[in-house]
């Protein structure tokens, strides 16, 4: 089997910072969650029997849902893309004119892979009406069709119960039991006044959402399982979380609409064991 990896690229994703994280994840578990999925890194490096997914972005998890159920006509689907930019911008306009109601969810994963693929910085952006709104990246030969990987995530989603919901993470996270493990990967607090990001669904995450956040922390460890969150090395953050376990490590942030803002910054891993 070729190796299970993330199939989209995304904002605030983990990959670099898997050793860390890695490193502190527990061995052991039962059922693993992952509320604000994205790109999924943690999850496909844990690679879990059993495993409840969620994100607010509904076109990307309908995307998970058709490799699991419908690959083959996704691949025949993702044939069929160009890398043009006249074609990329026709494309990108269908949530525009809403003729994206009109069509499948095949063809909807299909799109969503074809702009991860070929917008600028692989980044999925949204505008306040839900509209995709990242430019054309001008990349050579971007991999818009990676069959093998498509047919193995197919494989793993199906050899294992591996569920993908489009909700609010609280509900996602309802059925947290003793011995599971959760992995929280929420929107990052600011690291100052101009770095906020701009969302990639139309939904925000401000302070009261942080705060909330930390007492679903709270409800997890009371249910006796474990979780780990990952932030940004803030006051606000680390006085929220006060009674955990902080370890502050050092990531890379390739994606910010600044290029001064790239580079080396401070997160924090969060653990309640």
């Amino acid at each position: 089997m070729n190796e299970i990896q993330p199939v989209v690229k995304w904002a605030g994703g983990k990959r670099q910072l898997l050793p860390e994280l890695i490193k502190r994840a527990p061995t052991n578990f039962e059922e693993y969650y992952e509320p604000f999925l994205g790109g999924g890194a943690m999850f496909f490096e844990l690679k879990p029997n059993i495993a409840y997914l969620n994100d607010v972005n509904s076109e990307l998890i309908t995307t998970y849902k058709v490799i699991q159920n419908n690959v083959e006509e996704l691949i025949e689907e993702l044939k069929q893309h160009k890398n043009e930019k006249e074609y990329f911008y026709s494309i990108r306009e269908v949530d525009r004119t809403g003729a994206i109601e009109q069509w499948s969810n095949v063809q909807r994963a299909s799109r969503f892979l074809f702009l991860n693929k070929t917008c600028y910085n692989g980044l999925y952006r949204v505008n306040r009406k839900g509209q995709f709104n990242t430019p054309f990246g001008r990349y050579k030969n971007p991999k818009i069709l990676n069959e093998p990987l498509l047919r193995t995530l197919n494989k793993y989603f199906n050899n294992n119960e591996i569920h993908f919901t489009s909700q609010d993470y609280k509900d996602a996270l309802s059925k947290v039991n003793k011995g599971d493990f959760v992995y929280l990967d929420p929107p990052y607090v600011p690291l100052n006044a101009t770095s906020y990001f701009t969302s990639y669904t139309d939904v925000g995450f401000d302070l009261k959402d942080q705060e909330e956040l930390k007492e679903i922390c709270d409800y997890i460890t009371i249910k006796g399982a474990k979780f780990m969150h990952s932030n940004s090395n803030t006051p606000i953050i680390t006085d929220l979380y006060k009674d955990y376990n902080i370890d502050i490590v050092q990531a890379n942030r390739a994606i910010n609409s600044n290029s001064k803002g790239r580079g080396a910054v401070e997160e924090v891993i969060i653990t309640n064991y």
